[in-house]
């Protein structure tokens, strides 16, 4: 039997009227084209379902093709509304600053983090992935993350982007705030935190390693 993994990913499109945002390409792709290589089933899916939005700025000019190539599965995503857990062996939430608005108050998605977390099931999540994290209690109603290590896009990060002004609170700060301990390296340097079978990266860099933690465990 493959692996099963989950991608679920935001549908919000802006941050302000001139800043249009979406999922950050490469971490959806880097992380899509990984789990493929090793014939995992990946289901796409997102808030709404259909068309997931991708961030412009993440699509360079030499963006690698077989990243560009991972674009169509983005279409048409299935509601996360319709998935269950069981059906999964792994759940993966890639960032892009459109996750900072419809992943933190979605019930759906946190209790899809919390039947994962409870079966034992791996949860990845990386750079503004983690706001899904956000929200999610366990079923004795503490945050999932209190006292666990973690790991995202971090506050010194998000101030270089200068978006910090228009995102509705700093995920660095939040996960603090909800008890979690808060792990990072160098702004915009490969970073993840493994603490059990949460697993967390701090920015697009990070992706690639994240993937391949995930593969190491349903391995």
């Amino acid at each position: 039997m493959s692996k099963k993994v989950l991608m679920v990913v935001t549908n919000h499109e802006k941050v302000t009227d001139e800043q249009p945002t979406g999922i950050w390409l490469s971490e959806f792709g880097e992380a899509y084209n990984e789990f493929k290589k090793y014939g995992y089933d990946i289901t796409v899916a997102s808030p709404q379902g259909g068309r997931a939005p991708i961030d412009p700025g993440s699509v360079s000019e030499d963006e690698p093709q077989e990243i560009l190539d991972t674009k169509p599965h983005l279409e048409n995503t299935t509601s996360i509304a319709a998935v269950k857990a069981e059906d999964y062996d792994a759940i993966f939430l890639p960032g892009g600053h459109g996750t900072m608005f419809d992943f933190p108050n979605n019930e759906d998605l946190q209790k899809l983090l919390r039947q994962f977390y409870e079966a034992d099931k791996i949860i990845a999540a990386v750079c503004h992935g983690p706001a899904g994290l956000v929200g999610a209690t366990l079923s004795n109603g503490e945050p999932l993350v209190k006292g666990k290590r973690v790991n995202a896009f971090t506050d010194a990060e998000e101030v270089e982007t200068t978006l910090d002004q228009h995102m509705p609170f700093l995920l660095e700060s939040k996960l603090n705030e909800l008890g979690a301990t808060f792990v990072s390296g160098p702004n915009w340097s490969e970073y993840y935190e493994v603490d059990g079978n949460l697993i967390t990266g701090q920015n697009p860099q990070s992706t690639e390693a994240v993937a391949k933690e995930v593969v190491k465990q349903l391995d």
